[in-house]
């Protein structure tokens, strides 16, 4: 049943709990452009990287770690599809009525959402029309 559970709602949960806890539920605390390190790279620029570009980089990792949990297990993708519906709605709604959720980074974690579930129905489509079982049952 916990793989049922979409990894994308640990951005969700990451991004609220920084946004409420630390930037004191304001969209614009400089907390989101605070400078985890700087890197020389060789080119001779610094790259600082930020929060919320960490935030959007574990999203991006956990989006691509979700496509790859929808190939291989195929036993509960319309429970996975709807649960991953549900925090896709959580974020949509979020983003339009949340003042602290009114950020590109946040915007960028919604469509994230968004594409993890159009992903899954495409996966669960795409077995449907090559005949395969959808709840993973050998032929």
């Amino acid at each position: 049943m916990i793989s049922a559970i979409p990894l994308t709602i640990v951005p969700l949960i990451l991004y609220n709990v920084i946004a409420f806890v630390f930037a004191g539920g304001e969209a614009t605390s400089p907390i989101w452009q605070s400078s985890l390190f700087t890197l020389t790279l060789a080119s001779g620029q610094p790259w600082t990287p930020t929060l919320a570009g960490l935030i959007q980089v574990v999203a991006v990792c956990l989006l691509g770690a979700e496509i790859l949990k929808g190939v291989r297990y195929h036993k509960r993708s319309v429970l996975d599809t709807l649960v991953s519906t549900v925090v896709m709605i959580v974020y949509v709604v979020e983003f339009l009525a949340v003042s602290a959720a009114a950020t590109s980074t946040f915007f960028l974690l919604t469509v994230i959402a968004i594409v993890d579930v159009a992903a899954g129905g495409a996966i669960s489509l795409g077995a449907t029309k090559r005949g395969m079982p959808a709840d993973g049952a050998d032929h």
